[in-house]
This record gives C-alpha cells, structure tokens and sequence, in this order.
C-alpha cells in the first residue's frame, strides 16, 4: 500500500510504521544540558508553557540584558515586558495581514522563482525556499533597502553547518569570529539601509515601530537577526521537509492540490507535527513546581520540552502517532501542528504566515509540468537551532 493511501485501514496492521524523516537525526544529535528535567507528555507541557512563573530560557538568552527590554529582543522576555513587545507587533502577523498584504508578496515571489525553475529545468530546493522566506519575512520587519538574493546569502552564512566533529578546537576558535562577521556584514549591507530610509520616510513594517519607540542601531539588528532565524530559516526547513513528503506521496499530493486552502493547511500542520522544526523548548521555573506526579520541581531547574515526544503523545494524536494522517487534529478535536509552533504567550507569532507562504509555494510548484524530486535532501543538524537542516535536494522540471 502507498504510503499514507488509506491511513486506517493501514494503521491498525502496522502498529510500528513511522513516516518521520528527522527523528533518527534529532535522537542522534539533540543534547540536553545536566540536570534538565525532559518533559514528553503533551498535558503537562502544556502547563508549563502558559505557567506564568515558567520563564523563557531558550539557548542565547544569557546573553541578553532582560533588565533592559529594549535591548533584549522579544523572545527571551517575559511578563509585562513581553507582552508589551509582543502586542505592539501583533498587528504585523495577524491573518488579515497575511491575506491582505503578505499574500500577494507570497505569490509574486513564487512565481518568479518558479520561472527560474522552468527557464533552467532543475533547482536546489533549499536555496530556492529560503529566497521566498527571507522576502516574504524581509516585507513584514522592513529589510527591503538592500538586494534580496544577496541578503538571502548573507543570512545562509550566519547558519553555516558545525565544521566536521575532527575539528573541534578550529570550531571553538573560528565559529565566534565567523558570527560576528556575518553579523556585521549583514548590518551594514541590510539593516543600516533600511534603518536610513525608515528614518527618512516611516514604512508599515517592524523597523518603522522599532524606530517610533526609540531603539539604537544594535537593538534593531538583535531584533532583525532574531526575524531572520525564527521567519526565514526555519521556514525554509519546513518547506523542503513539506515538499519532500508530498512528492514521494502521490495520494497525499493528488489531495492537496484537489483540495481547499483549509485542508492544504491541515495537510503541512501534520507534516509539521511529525518533523517540527525546533526539536526543543526551554523553561526554568521562578518558584517550585510540580510535575504530574506530584514530585516538586525546585526553582531554577532547565526544563526541557520535548517537541517530537510531545507531539507523539497517544493521549492526544491517537493511535499510531508517528503515521502522517491529515484528518488526525480534526478526529482528535484539537489544533493541527500540536506544539510545533510552541504555545501560550511565546507562542511563534508568525505560524500563519509560515503555513500560508509555505502553501502558496507548494501549491504552485507541484503544478508545474514534469515537476518531480531528483534529488532527495541531505539531512544534516543546527546545534545552535537544536534543529534538523535539509540541503541538497534537487527538483526538475519540463524546461519552459
């Protein structure tokens, strides 16, 4: 039976199936710091996620003033100060922004880059993907004053894979320097013009408001290098993970591009429930807590959330948790991706913009005649991202 045909009647003879692509890479790779305490059920995950007195402890944070608001960017703050931060710009991720202004940047990206598909008859997915994310995330925080393609570029560089395990200390030497220079280069070619011509003339974008509330050159850039990782990279993992499952799923395929955008999202929100992105959330408690069996929990411990665990939690997906089944969030009552996108008040505010880019990309590429995958990705490992990265994948195409 083809893979993800007729999930159940398959699933009751196939209790062991599992269609995950990055769980052996994330198992091999994911590392958790000493004394964490894993927490694998979706209920209690939950809890902590919305437990006001469970603070954001994600990797980097440390590094940040959280005395400072303004200087820290909104990720790694809480309370009040989130949420004031978070507020300001909601307005720039809400689904009327994403149908009213972000769609039409969607579709006019895409269709250029699949005209540079057709005309060349082939293309590496990873490149291409990342091209549609970085304009689509460059429109909504204001990085339009310098070249797309070569900002795309630039932002790669920063995200190089981790040199060979052999070269550990060349790593530890060369890997801070290495950032620093890709941030300054990306500073002064990307967000300093943008910086300029928004303190010309004001933009409907996040520069524009970061501008109006005061914000120094640096706290800008710390803002546009947090957009960058959370809007543009991680977006182009989804899509090519997405793009993967559906090409070498025929029935899958034939039903997103049958279907309505609904469905299509419910489609890529189960892709992403079984290949989240971010393998990983972080909390450390103010006060003692208690976990679900009661043991207490003292202030100050790591808790780490497990996303792929969390996800595969029978109490919430059912049965036969690791099998990609569209219908799965609908039969179970609850919300597509599970805690993919994270939850509570840090929950990713830009989810919606990347399920709707990632369809509108998707949709159109699967319809391009002869259009198959080549040339399956390489699945490497973000340590910094805690995430699995896709590289190399070749899609082909009847040349225009």
């Amino acid at each position: 039976m083809e893979p993800g045909a007729d999930l159940s009647a398959a699933c009751p003879f196939s209790v062991n199936r599992d269609e995950r692509k990055s769980a052996r890479i994330a198992a091999e790779h994911a590392v958790l710091e000493p004394g964490a305490q894993v927490i694998s059920k979706f209920s209690f995950a939950r809890d902590v996620l919305r437990n006001s007195i469970a603070k954001q402890a994600g990797p980097g944070g440390d590094r940040f003033d959280k005395e400072n608001p303004d200087q820290a960017p909104v990720f790694f703050l809480d309370g009040e100060a989130h949420r004031r931060k978070r507020g300001a710009i909601a307005r720039f991720f809400t689904a009327k922004a994403v149908t009213t202004r972000y769609r039409a940047v969607m579709e006019r990206t895409t269709d250029m880059l699949l005209s540079q598909i057709r005309a060349a008859g082939h293309a590496r997915l990873d490149r291409v993907s990342l091209q549609l994310a970085v304009t689509v995330a460059a429109e909504i925080v204001g990085l339009t004053n310098s070249d797309q393609a070569a900002m795309s570029s630039r932002i790669r560089r920063t995200l190089l894979p981790t040199p060979p395990s052999m070269w550990p200390w060349l790593a530890r030497l060369l890997g801070p320097i290495a950032a620093r220079y890709h941030a300054v280069n990306f500073f002064y070619r990307d967000v300093l013009p943008a910086i300029r011509a928004r303190r010309v003339t004001r933009s409907d974008d996040i520069i524009s408001h970061l501008l109006d509330e005061g914000y120094s050159d640096k706290a800008i850039l710390v803002e546009c290098m947090t957009y960058a990782v959370a809007g543009m990279v991680t977006t182009r993992e989804f899509i090519v993970m997405a793009a993967w499952h559906l090409f070498e799923r025929h029935a899958l395929r034939e039903r997103f591009l049958t279907t309505g955008e609904d469905d299509q999202i419910a489609i890529l929100e189960e892709i992403l429930r079984l290949e989240p992105v971010a393998a990983m959330l972080f909390r450390r408690p103010t006060q003692q807590m208690t976990n679900p069996a009661a043991l207490p929990i003292p202030a100050g411990t790591l808790l780490t959330i497990d996303v792929r665990a969390v996800n595969s939690d029978e109490s919430v997906t059912g049965a036969c948790p690791h099998v990609l089944d569209p219908d799965r969030a609908k039969r179970m009552n609850t919300a597509g991706g599970y805690l993919s996108f994270g939850y509570g008040n840090h929950r990713c505010p830009g989810s919606q913009v990347a399920l709707h880019e990632t369809r509108v990309f998707l949709d159109r590429l699967l319809r391009i005649p002869g259009v198959a995958l080549q040339r399956e990705p390489q699945i490497g490992w973000c340590e910094m991202l805690m995430s699995y990265e896709l590289r190399d994948a070749i899609v082909a195409c009847d040349r225009a």
